[in-house]
């Protein structure tokens, strides 16, 4: 609704990250715990407090003309969608999505509870999904819950693991959507939210 609402102001007071297969159904909403809805999904954990920077660029092209000095037209050219944030659990899910693909592995029985993951040594698409969720109360104690899923992308940049004694050690991507198809959305947002009923 325009205008002046504080109603409508949203803060992701807590959320979940999640990972899939490729053509994973993306989740609706249930009537019990969301974590429920999201069957066939990875849930990736702690992350750090920082949350989740969510960024879209698209890139213009300038079209010029000889009779003016501005712009008479603009061609679109890339569209960039990403989600950047820092997983703080170290585990069989983690690692590997962190990593670009691959797995951990049970070392040989005389080693127990030794395993092992080897970085490949050329990088391989690791095309998977991604979906994210947050939760707002409004005042009244009224939760709203927020949905994103990007149903076919891959990790395109990992920060430094910093190993140190005062910090916990984090692994930090950005998640960039890829294409699903012609006519198919780069990504979904579904909202459990009466705000956008009027």
């Amino acid at each position: 609704m325009a205008g002046n609402n504080s109603s409508e102001i949203r803060v992701a007071g807590t959320g979940k990250l999640y990972v899939a297969a490729v053509g994973t159904a993306a989740p609706t909403f249930g009537a019990g715990e969301p974590a429920a809805d999201w069957t066939g999904w990875t849930d990736l954990g702690h992350t750090t407090g920082d949350g989740v920077t969510f960024s879209k660029k698209d890139k213009l092209e300038a079209i010029d003309s000889w009779q003016s000095v501005s712009p008479v037209h603009y061609i679109y050219s890339a569209r960039d969608l990403s989600l950047k944030f820092a997983m703080l659990q170290f585990n069989e899910d983690t690692l590997p999505f962190f990593m670009g693909g691959g797995t951990v592995e049970a070392e040989p029985a005389a080693q127990a509870e030794t395993f092992k993951y080897e970085i490949a040594e050329r990088p391989y698409a690791d095309v998977r999904a991604l979906g994210l969720e947050f939760t707002d109360v409004k005042a009244g104690g009224t939760a709203v819950t927020y949905r994103f899923v990007i149903p076919r992308g891959q990790v395109t940049a990992s920060d430094d693991i910093k190993l140190a004694r005062k910090a916990a050690s984090t692994l930090g991507i950005t998640f960039s959507a890829m294409s699903n198809g012609n006519g198919k959305p780069l990504a979904t947002f579904l909202m459990k939210d009466n705000s956008y009923a009027a």
